[in-house]
């Protein structure tokens, strides 16, 4: 199994009060498959994602990942980790607003080994290829959430976290994305979740 996450819960503190964001939570995906989780607003899919990217801690139980428990990394462990090893597409972009649509995705797949995939020709994969010289605040939100993914497949990740992935796109260009996705899976044998 490639990625185990073993009765996990997560709790978060706000204004005093405790907030259960997962209750015990299991799930195993096997490597190169493409899973969709899908739950009401506030179910936790996005604390999931966070665990299984290193970027959150589980409260109790275990996050698995390749035969190693995140958990227990060490932090230059856990970088390594975030670095080579995850691509993430957040939910509210998180683009370098002085960076133009190019340089966000090239600086993404700079820091990987030597696996990367070339910025302009993952932007011409998500339809921006005439808007690479553009900076986040030129392009719509739909726009952003494209560089954002480009962003995250430049870096031809192991596993690729998408979070809502498809929020602010139209129809038929979620649909292209999502074949993306999923093509992407296949070829490279890359695990989406």
């Amino acid at each position: 199994m490639y990625i185990e996450v073993k009765d996990a819960c997560k709790r978060f503190v706000q204004d005093g009060k405790e907030f259960v964001a997962l209750d015990h939570v299991s799930l195993d995906i096997e490597k190169g498959e493409f899973v969709v989780i899908t739950g009401a607003s506030g179910a936790g899919k996005t604390t999931v994602l966070n665990l299984m990217g290193g970027m959150d801690t589980c409260d109790e139980g275990e996050i698995i990942i390749d035969g190693k428990d995140i958990a227990k990394l060490k932090p230059r462990e856990l970088t390594a980790y975030r670095r080579y090893d995850i691509g993430f597409v957040f939910q509210f972009y998180n683009l370098v607003q002085n960076l133009t649509a190019y340089e966000n995705v090239e600086l993404a797949a700079q820091t990987c080994k030597d696996k990367s995939i070339d910025a302009a020709q993952v932007l011409k994969q998500v339809g921006l290829e005439d808007r690479m010289n553009n900076f986040p605040a030129q392009l719509s939100g739909g726009e952003q959430q494209r560089v954002s993914i480009a962003r995250a497949l430049a870096k031809s990740p192991k596993l690729l976290l998408c979070d809502e992935p498809t929020g602010a796109l139209d129809y038929n260009t979620g649909k292209t994305i999502l074949k993306l996705l999923q093509d992407t899976c296949r070829e490279k044998g890359m695990t989406v979740v």
